[in-house]
């Protein structure tokens, strides 16, 4: 796992790659929100590649676990990926909502997210 810090003015945030999925469960979500807290960073870049298929499937509750963690932690989150993938009606309607909000967001490129987490 890599962690790349982005700032601009102030805000520090974190891009998390690897070549490999890097968050599997609940679990695997903590651990990489505990190691961004020692870094001081509450808005977090994650890549679609790196979390399980898993999670795009809404009737197993891994992503309202996971994003709600995110949340209560008060850490912004910006998922990077291609969602168009994902077959549903609920994951696009899932995915939609979230991006009218401020906390957590689905976009197409790192340079998007980049710009959507330093307002």
């Amino acid at each position: 796992m890599d962690i790349t810090i982005h700032k601009t003015g102030d805000i520090s945030i974190a891009e998390v790659t690897a070549t490999e999925v890097l968050i599997n469960n609940t679990e695997d979500a903590l651990q990489i929100m505990g190691d961004l807290y020692y870094q001081d960073v509450e808005r977090v870049i994650l890549h679609e590649k790196n979390i399980t298929p898993a999670f795009f499937d809404l009737k197993n509750g891994m992503a309202g676990e996971i994003l709600q963690k995110f949340t209560n932690y008060r850490i912004r989150l910006v998922i990077v990926g291609e969602f168009t993938k994902y077959p549903g009606k609920s994951i696009r309607d899932f995915i939609y909502e979230s991006n009218k909000g401020r906390q957590v967001n689905f976009l197409e490129s790192t340079e998007l997210a980049l710009e959507k987490l330093s307002r």
